[in-house]
């Protein structure tokens, strides 16, 4: 390894829709060559039941009640973060780059929240904070999200796809000289809902879904919806969950093994008519959706690209490791953001720094 004063060294910190915990990843960049870097610690903290409700009920918070989560969740974070660093023996940390965790996603009414308060954050651990990396993107315009497509182009060039599989799927793709991305479809946040419905936190290789049986008739009124038919950019919040997925799945008599069944085949149609097409053209697929071994084997019979599964540490931590990207980027003061991505009004630098 390179010397501490040739690397950058960052913790990158990232809670998803799918509330199975906050990934923390510590990295370290080559400060010569951006796309040199290795991940040295990686652990995820399971969220207590409480914790996971109050994150769960922010969505329905007044604007009080979610301040002062903001603050409290932000020391938690601040907390763990320490005990990561502590017990990892870890003796140099340049920043922390936080993406928090996404309550409210309204960018047609140009509106964003993610709680973890960044001050908060720094002061508890008395290391300078980056978080706060949407909501820049969506006042000038963009979708604030995907904001992972920066690190595609960067550090995994090589792959003609990268496909996440998370509490919703999104996929970046170079076309055409630029870089696009966008949501696809709910996939984990889905698929926890209806395991958990059975007594398990998540359904473990799709065991659970292997032994429903399709609905036909949901299958096409999930089809039918009109956020897939929308051209990019676009992204999906948990409010398209709320008011738009709920309501049809509750409206029938359906087992959670029959839901789990359908809402994979649902996910391999959508997502599959996404991925490239040509069978030489390779997809890298990260995300928690990436061990679902049901999933994958349904998308793998709709498709002619390779899908490429990683090594489970970068299946697990991709997102944490560029959310770690997307801090040294606004630290060193270049781009983070790609307009091509977001549809925002120019590529730009996003984030908000707090040092103690």
């Amino acid at each position: 390894m390179k010397s501490r004063e040739e690397n950058h060294f960052v913790i990158g910190v990232m809670s998803g829709t799918s509330l199975d915990g906050v990934d923390l990843c510590y990295v370290r960049f080559s400060k010569t060559n951006i796309s040199d870097f290795s991940i040295l610690h990686a652990t995820t903290i399971p969220y207590s039941k409480e914790r996971k409700k109050t994150l769960q009920d922010a969505y329905f918070a007044d604007t009080d009640t979610l301040n002062a989560l903001d603050t409290s969740y932000g020391k938690w974070l601040g907390k763990i973060i320490e005990s990561f660093v502590q017990k990892n023996g870890i003796q140099k940390v340049d920043f922390i780059a936080s993406h928090g965790h996404t309550v409210h996603h309204r960018p047609e009414e140009r509106y964003t929240r993610q709680i973890g308060c960044g001050k908060s954050i720094s002061k508890t651990t008395g290391i300078a904070t980056v978080c706060d990396f949407r909501t820049q993107d969506v006042q000038l315009g963009g979708q604030g999200a995907p904001l992972v497509p920066i690190g595609d182009q960067l550090l995994f060039s090589e792959y003609d796809a990268c496909l996440n599989l998370g509490g919703f799927a999104n996929i970046s793709i170079h076309d055409k000289g630029k870089r696009i991305a966008y949501d696809i479809c709910p996939v984990n946040v889905m698929l926890n809902y209806w395991a958990q419905q059975l007594g398990a936190p998540y359904d473990k290789n799709g065991q659970m879904a292997q032994k429903g049986v399709i609905s036909k008739s949901l299958l096409k009124i999930l089809e039918s919806l009109p956020f897939y038919s929308e051209k990019p950019p676009k992204s999906l919040g948990i409010e398209f969950v709320e008011t738009t997925v709920m309501p049809i799945v509750k409206n029938k008599t359906l087992s959670p093994q029959d839901c789990l069944s359908t809402w994979v085949a649902h996910c391999a149609i959508r997502i599959s008519a996404e991925l490239p097409s040509d069978k030489n053209q390779r997809t890298l697929v990260t995300g928690g959706g990436a061990f679902n071994a049901f999933l994958i084997e349904q998308l793998k019979e709709k498709t002619t690209s390779q899908l490429v599964i990683p090594n489970p540490l970068l299946v697990n931590y991709k997102e944490a490791l560029i959310f770690a990207l997307l801090g040294l980027l606004k630290i060193t003061g270049k781009d983070n953001c790609l307009a091509s991505v977001t549809g925002a009004s120019r590529n730009h630098s996003s984030g908000k720094i707090f040092i103690t």
